[in-house]
């Protein structure tokens, strides 16, 4: 039986042929040098041949690759490769690597000072954001932010959205497996349910850059991320 690795990460992955194989490679020269065992977990949907090219580094990276031809939701993709992990922490990255697998040297000694979630932030003291988004995405996440704390209560949380999140594997379990989200607002629901459950969250700061790209279709795409923070809301008062 083999050893529990120490650290499992979750790659959501959509139409990223052109940057699978060189995010995953990059994770691995930064890892391995340093002693860490992992586990790459590629959560994969569409027809670009993602899939088929994470799987492709099997026989020279521990990564496991799910998903399917339809788009269900990167909160679906995240939520089916933490319930998958194997690691004594379990984090999540994007595959466009707008945040560097380096920056995990300022997450993971949190966790030795008791608490149970470290998330990156670009909001936060030594954030460093060295390629900005265009102004209107910025405008756009103040607007954001200025809906959704009222709405979810997320006060104390300068930036919900940043793809680079870790947990302790135990918690990581309890969250996901209550998480119901496929979309992007799965972030904001994992961070209410984490508050609502006495977690302890820890925010700092990580260099990150834009790449000009989103999948966000900006009046389709936040109508429903709207109705997604709705659920989140109601749902937190069923739970209460």
């Amino acid at each position: 039986m083999s050893a529990r690795p120490k650290l499992s990460l979750v790659i959501p992955a959509f139409n990223e042929v052109a940057t699978i194989q060189r995010t995953l490679r990059a994770i691995r020269e930064y890892l391995e040098p340093r002693g860490v065992s992992y586990e790459l977990i590629v959560a994969a949907d569409g027809t670009d041949g993602t899939r088929e090219a994470a799987a492709g580094l099997a026989g020279e990276l521990p990564v496991k690759v799910m998903g399917e031809p339809q788009r269900r939701g990167k909160g679906r993709g995240v939520r089916e490769g933490v319930l998958a992990s194997a690691g004594e922490t379990v984090g999540f990255l994007d595959a466009d690597y707008k945040v560097a697998i380096e920056e995990v040297e300022k997450v993971l000694p949190w966790f030795d000072q008791g608490y149970d979630i470290v998330i990156g932030s670009r909001g936060a003291t030594g954030s460093d954001v060295r390629v900005g988004q265009p102004w209107y995405r910025r405008v756009g996440s103040k607007g954001f932010a200025m809906v959704m704390r009222p709405l979810v209560g997320l006060y104390g949380i300068n930036d919900t959205q940043c793809g680079f999140k870790f947990f302790r594997a135990e918690v990581a379990r309890d969250l996901f497996l209550r998480q119901r989200i496929d979309g992007y607002m799965f972030d904001v629901e994992v961070l209410s349910l984490a508050i609502r459950s006495g977690y302890k969250v820890k925010e700092v700061g990580v260099a990150w850059q834009d790449d000009g790209d989103t999948r966000l279709k900006l009046v389709s795409g936040n109508w429903k991320n709207l109705k997604d923070l709705f659920r989140i809301r109601f749902g937190a008062r069923r739970a209460a």
